[in-house]
């Protein structure tokens, strides 16, 4: 059963959360083994399924090879299902029953393949890397040596530039419930220093809490910066924006990043008491969403506020109040881009079920480290150096109220 939680923070929640995550200098960090191995018993004692299939098929266009792409598939007791898909590493679906029980998918996506190879995809549910976010002019200096990116997004590069993680199938091995996507990305491929090995473990627990642990080890300095791309809507994926002015949501963050007019960090840190970045208490959407000077929507770095040697953190909530749906994000990342599908134009796109998605039809929250980060000495380090191991943790704990 789902617990039925208050219209604010869950405290309790957020302490147990820390208590889960141990520091291990500036940018290594990792679950304690004991409790990710009880987490992964505790799935399979108390009923949660998974299972695998193929989702479709495609032509990789490097090489001209048929691939399958194979799809995964978690059910809990209490009615929720979760499904990804090695492309991408990607979350096609995640399903949850409202407050009377009725049952709808909560994210974003399309039925096949030709839909996640569209070029109008803007990352549906992918895992986003080398580098997510934007890196100004494309171009990075590790070390004093300065590498020269892909410009996806001229002058800019965006996402990892024109074939990121999100346009890789990936391998993938399932251990009990838990299902670890690999890939490898090659020295200078576009344009990053060194051979980078990731792994994306997701796992679902019979508290319908959607678990992602994020890996990465390079074999030469090299900036990396992964999130999930997740598009939630909690009234159902088809509802548009009608339905997501009404969620309620709030960010635990005290500052912003300052951007330009490209949406490039300036380097500065904003303060967000008194304007309409102060989302500390919960607020409704379509109360604010409209008064973000300069854009459409929201599309803003949020600097997460958390203690001296905290690992992992309380991120945001949000929660549809019609259904009862809720959706909280713990992570021990520093950040989060909050954006509120600005630039999806109503009638361009259809997703699953033929649903048409457009401009405010769903909101992400993609935990990260500040953009373009390695390019601003005061932004949270974002060197990784061989020897050491990037370790990105996030935890969606769906709930009704």
């Amino acid at each position: 059963m789902f617990s039925k939680k208050p219209r604010n923070f869950d405290l309790k929640a957020a302490v147990e959360w820390n208590q889960c995550v141990t520091e291990r200098g500036c940018e290594r960090f990792r679950f304690g083994a004991n409790i990710q191995t009880t987490m992964a018993k505790y799935a399979q004692k108390e009923g949660v399924e998974l299972d695998e299939d193929e989702f479709d098929t495609y032509t990789e266009p490097s090489t001209g090879q048929l691939l399958s792409v194979r799809r995964f598939t978690w059910r809990t007791t209490s009615g929720v299902s979760v499904q990804v898909i090695t492309y991408g590493a990607t979350i096609t679906s995640i399903k949850m029953p409202d407050r009377n029980g009725t049952i709808d998918d909560i994210v974003m996506g399309f039925d096949d393949m030709k839909g996640y190879l569209q070029p109008l995809n803007p990352y549906f549910g992918a895992t986003v890397g080398r580098v997510a976010n934007r890196i100004g002019s494309a171009t990075i200096t590790i070390d004093d040596q300065t590498y020269h990116l892909t410009p996806n997004l001229a002058p800019h590069m965006l996402h990892g530039g024109a074939k990121g993680f999100d346009k890789v199938n990936w391998s993938h091995h399932v251990n009990g419930t838990d299902v670890v996507l690999s890939c490898l990305s090659r020295d200078l491929e576009e344009g990053f220093p060194g051979d980078v090995i990731t792994t994306v473990t997701y796992r679902l627990t019979n508290e319908n809490r959607l678990e992602v642990e994020l890996r990465s080890t390079s074999t030469r300095p090299t900036f990396v910066n992964l999130t999930n791309h997740s598009y939630f809507n909690l009234a159902g994926h088809a509802t548009g924006s009608s339905a997501l002015y009404q969620h309620l949501l709030a960010i635990n963050a005290d500052q912003t990043t300052d951007v330009d007019k490209d949406s490039i960090p300036t380097g500065k840190l904003l303060p967000v008491a008194g304007t309409v970045f102060d989302l500390r208490i919960p607020h409704p959407l379509g109360a604010v969403i409209d008064k973000v000077p300069h854009y459409e929507g929201f599309d803003h770095n949020f600097c997460i506020t958390k203690g001296t040697g905290q690992g992992g953190a309380f991120v945001a909530r949000a929660e549809h109040p019609g259904t009862g749906r809720a959706l909280e994000v713990y992570s021990n990342q520093p950040g989060v881009q909050f954006y509120t599908s600005n630039h999806i134009q109503s009638g361009t796109l259809s997703g699953k079920g033929g649903a048409s998605y457009g401009k405010h039809g769903a909101f992400c929250l993609e935990t990260q480290n500040y953009p373009d980060a390695v390019n601003h000495a005061n932004f949270p380090p974002a060197v990784l150096y061989p020897g050491q191991v990037y370790l990105h943790l996030v935890e969606y704990r769906l709930s009704v109220d």
